[in-house]
């Protein structure tokens, strides 16, 4: 752990689906690369075996955090009501998963599927977000009971008309317990829709559970325009004491180079996405780096 901040990577940076042939190929490596956290992304349940993975990560001293593959069909809001009970079950099976692994979260756009977007007026927004505490409430409990968090993530407006910004999502979720609901922060989608990051995760403070982190193009970060000082001082500020995990995704996979909007390489190799990345937030955090106007 760097100077008490802890570092992660995602294995969408690698491959797409997850499975227990890749994770005990990357999860070394990774180890070895000097992280602290390796993130699991949860697509379908049945992926990866959680406790065969907990026992690998166990073994390399290394922590994980999982986050949550919103695909078509994945939705809490304006929908239909065996579409939000599949979907809370799909929430509920990911719940028991990060516990087996003992990640402290469920991160990621869980409200609708990524790519879903519709004009919405501010009264169907207002209902949108009713439903979606009334929705999201059964898999919060279930989480608390868990011992984990659902960081819920604000996409930016070309992956989801619902929310976008760290306000929006403190309004979605005013009402749920904080010990069970928090936001899941990722500085990709808030270089595009916060007219400040830092004084969004200032706005945030005592709400944030989960940060991802990478260059304004998805690729290492450091290799960008953003003020990293200022972010991480921002956290340190607004009470946010757990990782940044670096989330980039290959273009190897046609499906997720699509979703993600992958189209020419983000770094000379995706391990440098993650090499490159972990030395520049091992300075940052530190007290070092190179601050950039953002």
């Amino acid at each position: 752990m760097t100077n008490g901040r802890a570092l992660g990577a995602n294995t969408w940076i690698w491959t797409s689906p997850l499975t227990d042939q890749r994770l005990a190929e990357l999860a070394p490596r990774i180890r070895e690369w000097g992280f602290d956290v390796i993130e699991l992304p949860v697509e379908t349940v049945g992926d990866w075996d959680p406790r065969r993975a907990a026992a690998l990560l166990d073994g390399l001293g290394l922590s994980a955090t999982v986050v949550v593959g919103m695909g078509p069909g994945r939705e809490l809001v304006s929908t239909d009501r065996e579409t939000i009970e599949t979907t809370r079950d799909f929430l509920r099976h990911v719940v028991d998963i990060a516990a087996t692994v003992s990640s402290p979260v469920i991160a990621g756009p869980i409200y609708t599927s990524v790519g879903r977007t519709w004009r919405i007026a501010d009264a169907e927004r207002r209902g949108c977000y009713r439903q979606l505490r009334d929705s999201l409430d059964p898999v919060v409990r279930h989480a608390m009971d868990a011992g984990v968090t659902v960081a819920v993530e604000p996409l930016n407006r070309f992956e989801t008309s619902l929310i976008n910004t760290v306000d929006q999502a403190l309004e979605a979720l005013d009402g749920l317990p904080v010990a069970g609901c928090g936001l899941g922060l990722d500085v990709f989608h808030m270089n595009i829709e916060e007219r400040s990051i830092t004084e969004a995760i200032r706005r945030a403070a005592g709400r944030i559970a989960h940060v991802q982190v990478c260059a304004n193009d998805r690729g290492a970060p450091g290799a960008d325009h953003l003020n990293w000082p200022g972010i991480v001082t921002a956290l340190d500020a607004a009470g946010y004491r757990g990782p940044l995990v670096i989330e980039s995704f290959t273009g190897d996979n046609a499906t997720i180079a699509t979703a993600a909007s992958i189209w020419r390489p983000l770094a000379k190799s995706q391990d440098a996405i993650a090499v490159d990345g972990l030395a520049f937030l091992t300075g940052v955090v530190r007290g070092g780096g190179v601050s950039s106007p953002n």
